[in-house]
């Protein structure tokens, strides 16, 4: 067996290492939960570092005010923090740009997985640390197991509380040093009663919800779960860089090995239990041999049957290639480092009677090369049905071994024909040639017979070489006796140099077709990545996907594409020739909207529609899923197979996703497209809006102005004066609409600044229906707001813009002298909740998804005057205050509803301080 390194393994491990030795190192202090002491062990860590004279920074902390942990804080550099508006308040964030100034040699950053503020450069922290990396700063950072993503979701399912901030597993797995914080349940209680992780109120309420021991037992089996994976796979890693192949027996696995035979469920079945009692994982392999491949078509199938039940046992499968059994199952096992090997008893009985002088067997030969792994050997079943199964393998394979008999019977009479050929040049020869010479020419026929039809044919040549030297050209001559004792020697080598160089010969010969099988494949999808990410049309992209699967595979294809209701559509071939002739016509359209909708593989060859005469994969991306690919093979009945073996599979699934990228990437590039158009559209809308209400406002003040000095004339009879009355309503309803036009341009260009004030809701309720008096017409406006309803904080003059448009819309779109109502009321102390409702027609049915959209009109104003932008008014300057605006469905006639987000109130000064204060004859 070959023990020596991979040359590529080499060179792929030198730039691994120069790799790390650019970035820094990255230290992650996990925890199974909050208040295990991760920060402290990591200022204490630091401490250390302090100490042997390295450059420590503190970019980050969260102490959570515990003493203990502030304490370790004293004598090391902070770096300040990063104020960042958001939503009308600064909130403190790791400045990135001030670290990589600084660039200590050790940055601590705390909590791993938090989310930056919108506005940040990243959106999360961890990506704000790979920037450290790359730039060769040694990171030190923590984190809770609930926040790797992978076990997200089975931590919120024993908790029943999920977190939402996570990490790619990659992170935490590409970490250069992992130390886990552990202390046990029960002490983590008493810290959390002693106000040690939260303050009481908040430790009170943790206690009764995440904090219960049940929930710290399992999340602490987790996380050491978790951290042993992780040292595990540091394990291999180091015995892969050193090229260790001796066992380092740490965790339980198992190796199964499957053969093609049947019967081997039970083998299978066998090995998942093993797994399950050790708590072990487990991985079943078959070992492809070239040299024996005469597997029938039911054994092949059966054999991808076998690994896909393994894999839906839990088991990872894999197919190697060994021209021997046994070392390839070894060399298998030591590279996984698995423990324990788990083989077939080999059957006995008439079906498989072997020859009196067999070779060893499977067992008999792990025992010799092995002396460190554990082989299991369980016995194969032996019911009506497996021997029925067999004999109509051995059926099958009568027929295969019938073809593999022509083929070597050609091969025979080549050899035949290739000796007989060399001894005739040979003996043309002979008075120029030395024997040594001659038997050179042999060896080269054998070698030219072993290149063509294998190691069978040239072993005959081999034999049939040294009959013929020894006979035509050894004295004497013309006689298989030799004379001279030197030249059985010679007979001897030329057999044994013969026999090694016809089966090295064909040894290479098969290694060679199988690495031009790879390397065509690997070329092939190569290709495929570079002309995909070239291309900037999706009918480019399905011709170039449709072309390599055909070249790949020698398969008929077909794309499925969503539409805009989510519906497929096939996609149709855009140009004739070579992509059409590998194009599926005939498509289920059924089966393919399951595969879409459910984002899982149906059809041929699948457990899902396996009557199917197709095999259709989701073309999942790293967002959703973008469409079906039909995959038919060309090569009839034995498609089901091709589409089963494990190697084909992943071939299949890796074409599958890198056309699923290139469909995604347009339609993003697409999407920023629409975006940069549409920011261009409403910048230059706003532009000339703003532009225009400048230009208006002018002229429309002193358009107003002159009408009512016009209409207060006594010199006018009282047509003219209603005449200069209208002119003068006109225009300040036309001020009005230029008003509102200037006051969208303004809030969509970001140039209103809010002062927020603390005020009574009523006061702006009051002054709002003041200004309306005349729009009013004398109608009734019931105000019901509630006693005791605490201050907000807000802009009075916004606000009271916003009960403006509200009312005014009421009274628009309501019958004449019905009433109006504004309601506010107290939402669980978190909001105050406002709205404005009349006895109108209401919205009409679909406007209330785009009502808040500028220029948006409703369906029963088309004599209604307005442009539509009140509500779209008023929803900007909701939300600029952190609040929301709706349309309430369910109701008589039309309501809109928003919302004013409720913060802590200020302090009041006593009633007496108050009352003295107001008292102009206080002394």
């Amino acid at each position: 067996m070959n023990t020596r390194p991979d040359p590529d393994d080499l060179l792929e491990r030198v730039m691994r290492d120069e790799d790390r030795q650019a970035r820094g190192r990255l230290k992650i202090f996990f925890g199974f939960s909050a208040g295990v002491g991760k920060t402290y062990a990591m200022l204490a860590a630091a401490a250390r570092l302090r100490e042997q004279g390295i450059d420590v920074v503190a970019g980050v902390i969260e102490t959570h005010a515990r003493a203990e942990t502030e304490a370790l804080l004293e004598g090391l550099e902070r770096l300040p923090l990063r104020r960042i508006a958001y939503r009308e308040r600064e909130l403190p964030e790791f400045d990135l740009d001030a670290a990589l100034q600084r660039k200590p040699q050790v940055m601590l950053v705390d909590e791993l997985a938090h989310s930056n503020v919108p506005g940040s450069r990243h959106a999360k922290r961890w990506q704000d640390i790979d920037e450290l990396l790359r730039a060769g700063i040694d990171v030190y950072t923590t984190v809770n197991v609930q926040h790797i993503e992978s076990l997200n979701d089975v931590v919120g399912q024993i908790t029943g509380i999920r977190v939402f901030e996570t990490i790619p597993d990659h992170v935490f797995d590409q970490a250069d040093d992992v130390m886990l914080v552990d202390i046990p349940p029960d002490e983590l209680l008493q810290r959390l009663q002693q106000g040690k992780v939260y303050l009481p109120q908040q430790a009170e309420k943790a206690g009764r919800n995440f904090f219960r021991k049940g929930n710290l037992i399992a999340l602490r089996e987790i996380a050491l779960r978790r951290t042993a994976d992780r040292v595990d796979a540091d394990m291999r890693e180091y015995r892969a860089d050193r090229s260790i192949a001796q066992l380092w027996q740490t965790k339980e696995r198992i190796v199964l090995a499957l053969g093609n035979g049947a019967g081997e469920e039970k083998l299978i079945r066998a090995a998942a239990r093993l797994a399950s009692k050790l708590q072990a994982d487990w991985l079943a392999v078959h070992v492809d041999m070239p040299a024996r491949r005469r597997d029938s078509l039911a054994g092949r199938e059966r054999i991808a049957g076998y690994l896909k039940l393994a894999q839906s046992l839990g088991a990872e499968v894999a197919t190697i290639t060994g021209d021997e059994l046994a070392p390839a199952l070894l060399q298998f096992a030591r590279s996984r480092n698995a423990g324990k090997l788990v083989i077939g008893q080999r059957r006995g009985g008439l079906l498989s009677r072997r020859r009196l002088f067999s070779a060893p067997d499977l067992q008999q030969q792990l025992a010799a090369l092995n002396g460190e792994l554990d082989v299991y050997t369980v016995a194969r079943a032996q019911d009506k049905s497996a021997a029925d199964e067999a004999l109509h393998d051995r059926s099958e394979r009568s027929e295969a071994d019938a073809m593999l008999a022509r083929h070597r019977t050609r091969g025979y009479l080549w050899a035949s024909f290739s000796c007989a050929l060399t001894t005739l040049l040979a003996w043309a020869l002979i008075d120029l040639l030395h024997p040594a010479n001659v038997i050179m020419l042999y060896l080269v026929g054998v070698m030219l017979v072993a290149m063509r039809f294998g190691r069978s044919a040239s072993a005959l040549v081999s034999v049939l070489s040294v009959l013929a030297f020894d006979f035509f050209f050894v004295a004497p001559r013309f006689s298989i006796s030799v004379s001279d004792v030197q030249y059985l020697i010679t007979l001897g080598v030329m057999l044994a140099v013969s026999l090694f160089i016809s089966s090295l010969t064909a040894r290479l010969r098969r290694q060679a077709r199988v690495a031009m099988l790879r390397e065509t494949r690997a070329s092939n999808l190569y290709m495929l990545g570079k002309e995909l990410s070239a291309l900037l049309t999706l009918e480019q992209i399905l011709e170039i996907g449709r072309r390599h699967l055909g070249a790949v595979f020698g398969a008929r294809t077909a794309f499925c594409l969503p539409d805009s209701h989510e519906q497929l559509q096939q996609a149709v071939a855009v140009s004739e020739g070579a992509a059409d002739a590998h194009a599926l016509k005939q498509i289920d359209a059924g089966v393919a909207q399951w595969v879409y909708d459910n984002g899982q593989p149906a059809g041929r060859g699948t457990s899902t529609l396996p009557a199917a005469s197709a095999l259709y994969l989701p073309l999942t991306a790293t967002m959703r899923t973008r469409g079906v690919l039909v995959f038919e093979s060309a090569s009839g009945e034995d498609s089901g197979l091709q589409l089963a073996l494990p190697e084909n599979r992943q071939m299949l699934e890796i074409f599958c996703s890198q056309i699923a990228m290139a469909i995604e990437r347009l339609h993003y590039a697409e999407v920023a497209q629409d975006a940069l158009l549409t920011m261009e559209s409403e910048r230059l809308r706003n532009s000339l809006l703003s532009a225009i209400s400048h230009d208006l406002r002018t002229p429309l003040t002193s358009l107003v102005g002159n009408a009512d000095t016009l209409a207060a004339s006594p010199q006018l009879d009282a047509e003219q004066r209603s005449l200069a009355q209208s002119i003068g309503e006109q225009s300040q309803r036309m001020a009005g609409l230029v008003s509102n036009l200037l006051d969208m341009a303004r809030l969509q260009a970001g140039g209103v600044q809010l002062n927020r004030q603390w005020n009574a809701l009523e006061e702006v309720v009051g002054s709002s229906l003041r200004l309306l008096q005349k729009a009013l017409e004398g109608r009734r406006v019931e105000v019901q707001l509630p006693a005791g309803l605490p201050l907000l904080r807000f802009d009075a003059v916004l606000i009271e813009r916003v009960f403006a448009n509200l009312i005014e819309n009421a009274v628009k779109y309501s019958p004449a002298g019905s009433d109006i109502t504004v309601r506010a009321l107290s939402e669980g102390g978190a909001a105050v909740r406002i709205s404005v409702s009349d006895r109108g027609a209401g919205f009409a049915a679909g406007i209330a998804a785009h009502a808040f959209d500028k220029f948006t009109r409703g369906d029963n104003e088309s004599s209604t005057p307005g442009v539509g932008l009140g509500l779209a008014i008023c929803r900007a300057i909701v939300e600029a205050h952190g609040g929301r605006i709706w349309i309430e469905a369910g109701v008589q006639g039309g309501c809109v509803c928003f919302n004013l987000p409720l913060e802590p109130q200020p302090q009041l000064p006593p009633d007496e301080e108050f009352n003295d204060i107001q008292d102009p004859n206080h002394a």
